[in-house]
């Protein structure tokens, strides 16, 4: 028994019970991980490490080593004792949202005790709630918001790169507040309804009370942030706990190794709505799985996955909108859409039979727009205060970003290593911070093994180049090398030599997977490489569960461990293959390993007996192929995970495929598939977010070519006059020139918008005109992007915006008097919230307005500028 963190008997006992079993799971790192518990510590040091490992996921046993977690006790209760506030902290917080190493699915690093210093003086005379403000301004000072590939960075890297999108933002800060020992939690929309994508921020407690905030955003106070408005429309917020969570918050799961918490009711409408899943018979189906789905990127997105009760029913507090239910027991499965506000209680039957194919239309309503207001406003001194401190921040962190590696720099490097300039500059702005390590590694071994120096560096994802230091690169060049002639350079490239196969961190591991096997192993996995795929069979167990994120351990941790889950075994796979010589991957649109044969990819098949099956695709029986076919009726831009996906049913559920979002070229040429039944999904959203969509179910026959029509119908674009607008009123251009706004719209309209750089909703926009910049140029009209004069730091520079539309020009508003003159000829009420982007016509009327964060403005804008030209051309 103990008093320790207020430990009741019920809760010591699962922890014991837990530790035991994960020392189990663990053995082979037995040494590396457990040693640390025969080093002399205090009993509140002893429970606080039993806490961490009861709850761990199995990637960090793979990973990490029992110093990190032991030193990063120490230094969290030691901090505990320092801060003014930390013995105000109950345990119960403190063990949940400060003790915790982990924040999302980054990079475990020491860095906890770096972070109190940096940070410790700058708050040691504030209130806790003056202090998580503070501490978000230096967030700001270090980092700021980018689009970028899913996988988390570690903090210490958001703050060496300065960029990040959203969940790392909130990583770093909620890193920054434990470090200070104020509880913090990253929370997540899973998925909005109104519009793609979704979004991350940061709650911390203070004195008693959970407060939000926008993670490296400063408001001059706690509950402000630009999100506020959308998450009123949210249809779930939540939070992941690594622990038996005991409340008080509501929650969605409570798996035995973690929990998510249910945080939506502060931000929206809402309502606990129950699911009652029920045979064909009309009995109750007790443990089956409930999935509720948002329309999200042409696909539906699970936001929960809840177990049904003994009662056959499972429970959720959802926000107002639609949700498409799909519930799985065994070979039973059902589907149902269902609008939240319409009952309380709804029932979902299952079957086992398979689905049918045909059509079917529907609508996903997302809860209605609400006014954001807030009854004690900011005043104007806090707004100027608070500005003030967001141009600080943004100089801080344009200083430090001068000391990358700048375009001479590369330039030079180029040359005297006798490298593309381009190639070599690219490669270097994009590792920023890292742009160093990266500079170094090339000097180093391009004398040796010339070009494929930049062309391994041209093989890993963007961020890759921010975290990965010369010792790994190379280990994977090194060891690779000597295989480059046995293959073509393609082949080579992207499926021997790069290190990257998943999202899983990239660590050297080539050298030490060669040292395993003997030359004579190494040969006759490359003689055959299903002879590899046996003796990972026998040498690896399968043990899902234990991971709230799949697939982050790395090779040499899985290796080292001899468990994982699937995804980090195919993972393993891939990289043991590359590193023998096989060319290796995980398959585009399924993530199933596969290696290179001859001319053929070959699936892989793991058997629990180690006797591996070869599937040569060239010859499987069990593919067919979809062909696409456009309609001459129809919008035929088909992008996936944009207006369309693709899903195969498969044991109840349907399972999207994973192509690469953006891709576009289906009309060109046959899919290869699998056999089976599918699901097309197209979509296209309303400007209120609502989502028409379609399902196309079909069947892909062995050795068949299925022909497909994806029906993307063109909508009816409604651009009524919202209002007009001074034809007089002028702009000052960053670029010197200056216009009136008559003069700008006379010859196609134009597109202008208010816009904040430095915040995330406005880089949204701003990627979506460059992703729409062709058909902006085809239209030919005038973009004005205005910033006003307090809007304007450091981090702005308008040089900068490469892509844009060429008739694209930044404009200067001082003291928002050409916003507050535009504002006055609308006809309605318009929420301040930026960007706020207008289209007006050649008569300088107001015909389209959207204010605030929206994905999907730039296409919407788009359209209606094309239809103001089809008008103009009937007008003449």
């Amino acid at each position: 028994m103990t008093n320790v963190f207020s430990l009741d008997s019920t809760a010591i006992t699962r922890i014991e019970e837990k530790m035991r079993f994960k020392r189990g799971v663990a053995q082979a790192r037995e040494k590396e991980l457990f040693d640390i518990f025969e080093k002399p510590m205090s009993e509140e040091e002893a429970w606080a490490l039993k806490f961490l490992y009861a709850y761990m996921p199995l990637n960090d046993l793979a990973d990490y080593e029992g110093c990190l977690f032991l030193n990063h006790v120490r230094t969290t209760l030691e901090i505990r004792e320092d801060v003014r506030w930390g013995r105000r902290v109950p345990d119960h917080e403190f063990l949940h949202f400060v003790l915790p190493y982990r924040v999302n699915n980054e990079n475990i690093e020491d860095s906890r005790g770096w972070f109190f210093g940096q940070l410790v003086d700058r708050v040691k005379n504030l209130s806790m709630e003056q202090a998580i403000l503070e501490i978000n301004h230096w967030c700001h000072e270090k980092a700021t918001y980018v689009g970028c590939d899913p996988r988390t960075v570690s903090p210490l890297t958001m703050v060496r790169n300065t960029l990040g999108r959203c969940g790392e933002q909130s990583t770093l800060l909620v890193a920054a507040l434990r470090s200070l020992c104020i509880p913090a939690r990253q929370c997540y929309t899973p998925r909005w309804a109104h519009c793609d994508s979704n979004h991350a921020w940061v709650e911390a407690w203070a004195d008693g009370k959970w407060y939000f905030l926008g993670a490296c955003e400063p408001e001059p106070r706690l509950n402000e942030g630009w999100f506020r408005g959308p998450a009123k429309r949210a249809m779930l917020v939540n939070t992941r706990v690594a622990a038996n969570y005991p409340g008080p918050e509501e929650l969605t799961l409570a798996h035995p190794w973690y929990s998510e918490i249910n945080l939506l009711s502060p931000y929206a409408p809402s309502k606990k709505i129950t699911i009652r899943v029920k045979d064909e018979k009309g009995n109750p189906v007790p443990g089956a799985t409930v999935i509720f789905q948002v329309y999200n990127y042409a696909d539906f997105s699970p936001i929960a996955t809840i177990p049904a009760d003994e009662r056959g029913e499972a429970f959720l507090t959802a926000g107002l909108g639609d949700l498409l239910i799909h519930s799985v027991s065994g070979n039973f499965w059902g589907t149902k859409k269902i609008s939240v506000k319409d009952a309380d209680v709804f029932d979902i039957q299952l079957s086992d039979k398979l689905p049918q194919n045909g059509i079917s239309v529907f609508d996903m309503v997302p809860p209605q727009e609400l006014a954001d207001a807030t009854e004690d406003a900011i005043t104007e001194a806090e707004k100027q205060e608070n500005n003030r401190r967001i141009q600080e921040g943004a100089s801080i962190r344009k200083k430090y970003e001068a000391s990358f590696v700048d375009t001479l720099q590369a330039e030079e490097l180029a040359k005297k290593l006798s490298l593309p300039a381009s190639r070599v500059r690219d490669i270097l702005e994009k590792a920023r911070g890292n742009s160093h390590e990266i500079a170094a590694f090339l000097q180093e071994y391009t004398p040796r093994y010339g070009e494929w120096t930049l062309r391994l560096l041209e093989s890993l994802n963007v961020k890759d180049l921010t975290d990965t230091f010369g010792l790994t690169l190379a280990d994977h060049l090194i060891q690779s090398a000597v295989f480059k002639e046995m293959f073509d350079e393609e082949t080579f490239m992207r499926y021997v030599l790069c290190p990257r196969v998943h999202f899983e961190m990239i660590r050297p591991y080539r050298k030490f997977f060669l040292e395993i096997f003997t030359d004579s192993e190494q040969r006759s996995f490359r003689d055959d490489p299903v002879k590899l795929v046996g003796w990972l069979s026998e040498h690896f167990e399968i043990v899902e569960d234990l991971n709230y994120y799949q697939g982050m351990a790395t090779p040499i941790g899985s290796f080292r461990l001899q468990k994982g889950d699937r995804l980090s075994r195919d993972i393993l796979f891939v990289a043991l293959a590359r590193s023998l010589g096989i060319p290796a991957r995980l398959e585009p649109s399924e993530r199933s390993p596969q290696f290179r044969f001859g001319e053929s990819w070959n699936d892989v098949v793991f058997l629990q007996q180690g006797d591996p099956e070869r599937t040569d695709l060239s010859d499987n029986k069990e593919i067919g192929s979809i062909r696409f076919i456009a309609n001459a009726a129809a919008d035929n831009d088909l992008e996936y995970f944009r207006n369309f996906s693709l899903a195969r049913f498969e044991n109840g559920q349907y399972k999207t495929l994973q192509f690469t979002a953006g891709k576009k070229d289906f009309y060109e040429e046959s899919l290869v598939v699998k056999t089976g039944s599918y699901r097309l999904t197209t979509g296209t959203r309303l400007p209120d977010g609502t989502a028409r969509v379609q399902f196309a179910t079909f069947t892909v026959l062995p050795d068949r070519t299925t022909e497909i029509i994806p029906a993307l119908t063109k909508e009816s674009v409604q651009a009524p006059v919202l209002g007009s607008v001074d034809p007089d009123l002028s702009f000052s251009f960053f670029n010197g020139k200056r216009s009136a706004l008559g003069e700008l719209a006379e010859r196609r309209g134009l597109l202008m918008a208010w816009i904040d750089p430095d915040r995330e909703p406005t880089k949204h926009l701003i990627r979506e005109l460059r992703e729409l910049s062709k058909e902006y140029d085809d239209w030919g009209g005038s973009i004005c992007l205005v910033v006003e004069d307090d809007k304007v730091t450091a981090a702005f520079q308008p040089n900068a915006y490469e892509g844009l539309p060429a008739e694209t020009d930044f404009a200067k508003d001082v003291s928002s008097k050409g916003l507050q003159s535009v504002l006055t000829g609308i006809q309605s009420e318009l929420q301040y919230n930026l960007p706020l982007v207008f289209v007006v016509d050649r008569e300088c009327r107001i015909r389209y307005l959207s204010a605030g964060y929206k994905l999907g403005i730039g296409k919407e804008a788009l359209q209606v500028v094309r239809q103001l030209d089809e008008e103009s051309v009937w007008a003449r």
